[in-house]
């Protein structure tokens, strides 16, 4: 009888010890509320509250919240890796970014570019110089649109490293003898260049010029960014088009990454004029956002913003200068993103839109920046949390035209008229020259006047040794604005006070 006693209070105390050690274990891996930093719970309850697809993310779930789990998901992982742990599948959100330090300014060397394979067995990378930001170091240098990069930083040009083209310190090569053969394009003669950025203003309108040719006046407007802050830039350009007496407009979104969706609003009331009042585009958030839905209508007005050391002065409303058109014409490219897209789709609901380039690169959804302001539902930054600097970027909303047409869930918008983009090597000068195929394919469908390849080669006069039976570029690599943060958006700003 005592030895069965005995042999209960051994099974008894080991059951006990073992049900005290695994509580001392479970307890030593739960790890208090308190160790979560701010900046996390912040990541977590602000993609919580506004992430577009925030129903379809298990750990974004709204009785995540509290447990065991979630406190050591927040605690065992930085704010990026904990932001990027929370996005939706990467081949349908490849737009959402955080930042860092909301203060930390980008610094330009004003050299905007695109990069594609070299040849036919896509390892190989080449540059192409889109265009240079005026009085930028990069101007400074000589750099021009049309010159084409093949290294970075001493290395041979690749997709992983072209990104270092947009570093504020890069060193590049530039080929000055440009071919492009049946297999690749080639190139000989390098000339180096040193860059260092600069606190860089760019006016996205970079060139608007009326052309005369075959009878028609045509409008080519360059535009690379849907920017409110300039507005009068953009209204004064349709002005001077207006003055001239253009039937016809060129709308040249190759380089343009997207931006204010008022401002493309203002745009397409700008391409026509006879719309005013009609819908538009429609903004859709997540289920916990309905009451921010909204339809954006044309408007015969546009707001002036001026930039004024660190704020924005409002300067009031202007007259828009609209052109009347009941068809455009728009090139593209694989960076040819998001409000440029809107604009593509909303336009096509009311007038034709011929478009002539390359697929465009495919991102229907926008954002607004999420500050750790929890009491404004994350959207003030004034009333931030000032222990840290951390901001969000999330996809907010999807967006669709007047007519709810179904975006393609994969891939871009597909164009009318494609250009092999191995034809702008060796051949692209300043904006508005006929040497640019796309601009002379948009002219040719215009004035019904065809240019062939010999006749825009003696327009352009450029390179003699330019063989223009090139192979076919099939790929986009992807250009400045593709690859950096915030480089394609599509924004707006939800009010403060929507909900009251």
């Amino acid at each position: 009888m005592k030895f069965l006693n005995k042999l209960l209070f051994v099974i008894v105390t080991g059951f006990t010890c073992i049900i005290s050690c695994n509580r001392d274990f479970e307890a030593s891996h739960i790890i208090e509320p308190k160790n979560v930093k701010p900046e996390n719970e912040f990541v977590w309850k602000a993609l919580n509250s506004w992430y577009y697809w925030q129903e379809k993310v298990p750990n974004l779930a709204d009785n995540f919240k509290g447990s065991p789990q979630y406190v050591n998901f927040l605690a065992s992982k930085n704010p990026s890796d904990l932001f990027n742990a929370l996005l939706y599948t990467q081949d349908i959100d490849r737009f959402s970014w955080i930042i860092p330090n909301i203060y930390q300014n980008y610094r330009s060397t004003g050299l905007d570019y695109s990069v594609y394979p070299k040849g036919r067995k896509q390892n190989d990378y080449i540059g192409i110089v889109n265009y240079v930001v005026p009085d930028s170091p990069a101007a400074h240098a000589g750099i021009k649109r049309g010159d084409v990069i093949t290294k970075v930083n001493g290395n041979m040009l690749s997709l992983s490293n072209s990104k270092e083209l947009a570093g504020e310190h890069v060193k590049l090569s530039i080929a000055r003898r440009v071919s492009v053969s049946q297999d690749a394009v080639v190139t000989s003669e390098e000339t180096d260049y040193s860059l260092s950025g600069i606190d860089l203003q760019e006016n996205p309108v970079a060139f608007h010029k009326s052309l005369n040719f075959g009878g028609k006046k045509i409008g080519y407007l360059v535009y690379n960014s849907f920017e409110e802050d300039y507005h009068q830039a953009l209204n004064n350009a349709f002005g001077d088009l207006k003055r001239e007496g253009v039937t016809d407009l060129i709308l040249d979104l190759r380089y343009n990454g997207g931006g204010s969706i008022e401002t493309a609003v203002r745009l397409g009331q700008m391409v026509t004029g006879q719309f005013t009042g009609s819908p538009y585009v429609s903004i859709e958030f997540n289920k916990k956002h309905q009451d921010y839905n909204t339809t954006e209508r044309f408007k015969d007005t546009i707001r002036m913003y001026y930039p004024y050391k660190d704020r924005i002065i409002d300067k009031g409303n202007a007259k828009i200068n609209s052109l009347g058109l009941n068809q455009v014409y728009i090139l593209t490219s694989g960076g040819t993103a998001s409000a440029s897209e809107l604009t593509i789709q909303s336009l096509k609901a009311y007038i034709k839109v011929v478009t002539i380039g390359n697929e465009t690169y495919g991102k229907f959804f926008g954002s607004h920046t999420l500050f750790d302001s929890p009491n404004t539902d994350y959207l003030s930054k004034n009333d931030r949390n000032q222990s840290h600097n951390w901001a969000l970027q999330p996809i907010t909303f999807a967006y669709y035209n007047s007519k709810h047409w179904q975006n393609p869930i994969k891939g871009g918008l597909k164009v009318d008229y494609e250009i092999n983009p191995a034809d702008y090597f060796g051949r692209l000068k300043e904006f508005g020259e006929l040497s640019d195929p796309a601009l002379a394919k948009a002219v040719e469908l215009i004035t019904g006047q065809k240019y062939t390849m010999e006749n825009r080669k003696a327009i352009a006069s450029r390179r003699d040794n330019t063989n223009y039976s090139a192979f076919k570029i099939t790929k986009f690599g992807g250009s400045r604005k593709t690859f950096m943060p915030l480089g394609t958006e599509v924004y707006t700003y939800p009010r403060l006070n929507k909900k009251s």
